[in-house]
This record gives C-alpha cells, sequence and structure tokens, in this order.
C-alpha cells in the first residue's frame, strides 16, 4: 500500500461582514432597529448582543441568527458574508517584532532635550 503524499498549502481567509451595509439599505440606522424583526421570527436577544453581531466582525454566529437576518433584509448568506482565501506565503519573515524598522520616520517620535530657563533672565 503506497501512501500519497499531499502538499499542504496553508490558506488565508479573510471575511467581510455586511449586516451594516444591509442595515443601511433598508433604512435601518442602529442595531436597537433588529431587536423587533429578529423577534418576529423567533430569535430574542439582548440589545448589547445585537450591537455586537452588527458592529463587529463575528468569529462564531449560530446559524438561526445568519438565517433570520438573511431573511429580514430578503438575500442570500453569501451577501451578508464575503470572503477572500489566498495561499500564504511559504517564507518567513525574518525581521525581527517590533524592530526600528516597523516605524516610519521614527526620529520624528523621539522626544527633544528640554532646556529650563530662568523667566527672571
Amino acid at each position: 500500500m503506497v501512501r500519497e503524499e499531499r502538499q499542504t498549502m496553508k490558506r488565508e481567509i479573510q471575511y467581510r461582514w455586511r449586516v451594516r451595509e444591509h442595515m443601511a439599505r433598508v433604512g435601518m440606522k442602529n442595531s436597537r432597529d433588529l431587536v423587533e424583526p429578529l423577534r418576529d421570527r423567533g430569535i430574542t436577544l439582548s440589545e448589547s448582543q445585537i450591537y455586537r453581531i452588527v458592529g463587529q466582525e463575528p468569529e462564531r454566529i449560530a446559524f438561526s441568527v445568519l438565517v433570520a437576518l438573511c431573511d429580514i433584509f430578503g438575500i442570500e448568506a453569501g451577501d451578508l458574508v464575503t470572503y477572500t482565501a489566498t495561499d500564504a506565503s511559504r517564507r518567513r519573515d525574518k525581521r525581527a517584532v517590533n524592530s526600528t524598522r516597523d516605524v516610519p520616520l521614527l526620529d520624528a517620535y523621539r522626544p527633544v532635550r528640554a532646556r529650563i530657563t530662568d523667566d527672571d533672565a
């Protein structure tokens, strides 16, 4: 039995959570506007939970909430979350983290030596 070796390329996945855009399209101005439409669909969340759903890109979300949001806006799940996946670079960056090259124009951030003068002179 010959075992096939698979080369696995690491993938970088980035996504964009577009709830706020769809809220604007239907005339919703803040996260509180979602409380009633979600309740109508059997989703009971606190205002702070809804605020986090609207204002942040969630790491995980209940499927029922995702489907309810799609129903509220009349869209597909792919319209609510868009993503890109690219191959990660194989070479590693050999620079030290937080090196002086990371800060542009470092001299502009350095303090200037103060001179204390006597007002009476």
